[in-house]
């Protein structure tokens, strides 16, 4: 299985490769989805204090929210509608936008065929490569449109279920 989610750093001012931590322009972690970036508040890594922390009130600022992604998967048997639909909930939760219909795919490549061909056939796939290049365009024309001040129809509304 391959693939990779991409979004816009605003402050970075590039796509870059998402993932469950991004690195802030200050140099710390944080959780994607707006974990706590101060880690003196829970000496480092402790589940204990984090706890306490989150049951205060912790209100999840949603770092990445209002940015826009690009998803694109390949795999060589089962599973990367899976793996594609995972990542846009995930990312569409955390108030993230798709880029549009044709920056979100997945397709396969040496359909159960021995793993150490399979790339073979992906490499031959040019089809694939030029819906990864059409992902990749609707991806800098969605973050053209947000610098722009073009915002997705739900931009504005106000999540009614905030974690």
């Amino acid at each position: 299985m391959g693939g990779g989610a991409w979004y816009y750093d605003r402050d970075a001012g590039a796509s870059v490769s998402g993932s469950e931590h991004v690195q802030t322009h200050d140099g710390s972690l944080v959780c994607a989805d707006g974990g706590n970036p101060d880690q003196t508040s829970t000496h480092g890594k402790s589940p204990e204090e984090a706890k306490v922390l989150e049951l205060k009130g912790w209100h999840y600022p949603r770092h990445l929210a209002g940015c826009t992604f690009s998803i694109v998967v390949h795999g060589d048997t089962e599973g990367a509608e899976s793996v594609r639909r995972a990542l846009h909930d995930w990312l569409s939760d955390m108030r993230l936008y798709p880029a549009g219909e044709g920056a979100v795919l997945d397709r396969y490549a040496g359909y159960y065929k021995p793993y150490a061909t399979s790339h073979e056939e992906l490499d031959r796939d040019q089809a694939f490569f030029e819906e990864t290049r059409n992902a990749t365009r609707a991806l800098i024309k969605a973050v053209t449109d947000l610098r722009a001040g073009v915002r997705p129809a739900a931009y504005d509304l106000e999540d009614p279920r905030p974690k």
